[in-house]
């Protein structure tokens, strides 16, 4: 099951928070820049000058360093670019043009700033690295179709991804949003299959009772005492599917069928197993009755927990463990895996799964867990009246 990678701006590769205000990536991106420039600078120098100063190795090493800052402080990186730039093309008597650290600088700047500092960035990395030249204040042609043209590819490479992930992003939400619905939609149609059961229920007592109402009066008040639980089931569940109904909604065509609780969880182990995922299934607490809703809630976090659990721990042995407490119901499953899970494909099923549990009141946790393998526990509160209904 995939693991939850770091955030936007979390150091990568370093265990903790407490690390460098860099990222590995940045590092590499800095010393890799500083080795391009380094290798252009040598080759044009011995080719004009026929050798290779030493103090101009050292503004392209310089110029690197801020590199390291460029996603938290981009603007001003790029400006110390500029500047060491200025600075290596007055120490060395030969023409300095765009280079790779200001390729970068600049690319950053692009993506991370809106549309007036683009302009004032690409305009000053189109005239900065020109000052410095021979031919100031008139730069030859080729000079300024160079700069024009590095500038152009720079800036536009930028916008065009920048461009394609706001796309990508548009179409992840969508795709999320769109599963929500599809989840939301079934919640409905399986809790309309619940709330009728109880209706159907009721109907019966009623009759029951109203048969026996003479005849048989304690017979008649049991039927009225169960009929009062099924009534307020109903009714609260009847609340929840309104909570999630949706105008509108396309009629189902397929057949309806019992839906799943509590009872059903040794069947989907026995599926497990045989699907080749060791599974080992362990109750604690008293068990008891709880509301079908919530029985079909917790079915369906260990289906997911499981189907999970095949595609990305495929031989590892799993265990569900389900727990009845004073006041709620836990399910967790476990698995041994490599640690990885929703979060690696889609995440749509995590989507969904926490769509049930926070219609009831619950909470949903899923990660890598620190015995290794990877963990999707939900907690279920239980009716108050609960223990008053059973």
């Amino acid at each position: 099951m995939p693991t939850q990678g770091p955030g936007p701006g979390a150091p990568e590769g370093r265990p903790g928070g407490d690390a460098l205000p860099w990222t590995r990536n940045d590092a590499l991106v800095a010393v890799g820049a500083a080795a391009v420039d380094l290798i252009g600078f040598g080759l044009g120098a011995n080719a004009v000058l026929g050798h290779v100063p030493a103090i101009g190795c050292v503004p392209p090493l310089l110029a690197a360093l801020p590199l390291l800052f460029r996603r938290r402080v981009p603007v001003p990186v790029l400006g110390v670019v500029l500047l060491l730039g200025l600075v290596q093309n007055l120490c060395v008597p030969m023409p300095q043009h765009f280079n790779a650290t200001l390729t970068v600088a600049l690319y950053t700047v692009v993506r991370s700033r809106g549309p007036r500092v683009t302009v004032g960035a690409s305009v000053a990395a189109l005239v900065v690295p020109l000052v410095a030249l021979d031919s100031w204040p008139v730069p030859s042609p080729i000079d300024v179709v160079g700069n024009v043209s590095a500038v152009a590819l720079v800036t536009g490479t930028a916008l065009l991804v920048n461009r394609w992930q706001r796309d990508n992003d548009a179409k992840r939400q969508l795709l999320a949003d769109r599963a929500v619905a599809a989840e939301r939609r079934r919640i409905a149609r399986e809790l309309h299959d619940i709330v009728a059961h109880h209706i159907t229920t009721m109907q019966l007592m009623a009759g029951g009772a109203r048969a026996n109402l003479t005849a048989a009066p304690d017979q008649a008040r049991d039927a009225l005492v169960t009929l009062e639980g099924s009534g307020r089931m109903a009714l609260r569940e009847m609340r929840q599917l309104l909570d999630v109904l949706r105008a509108g909604d396309e009629a189902e065509e397929e057949p309806t069928a019992p839906q799943p609780g509590l009872a059903d969880l040794e069947r989907l182990v026995g599926e497990s197993c045989r699907s080749g995922v060791p599974t080992e299934f362990e109750v604690r607490g008293e068990p008891r009755t709880v509301p079908s809703s919530i029985g079909l809630t917790v079915f369906r976090v260990v289906q997911e927990a499981l189907t999970n659990a095949r595609k990305y721990a495929a031989g590892a042995r799993a265990v569900v463990r389900l727990t009845y407490g004073p006041v709620d119901v836990t399910v967790e499953v476990a698995d041994e895996g490599p640690g990885e899970g929703f979060t690696g494909g889609s995440g749509y099923g995590l989507v969904g799964m926490r769509e049930r549990v926070v219609l009831h009141g619950g909470t949903v946790e899923a990660g890598p867990s620190d015995e290794g393998g990877f963990r999707v526990r939900a907690r279920l509160p239980l009716p108050v009246s609960e223990g008053a209904l059973r």
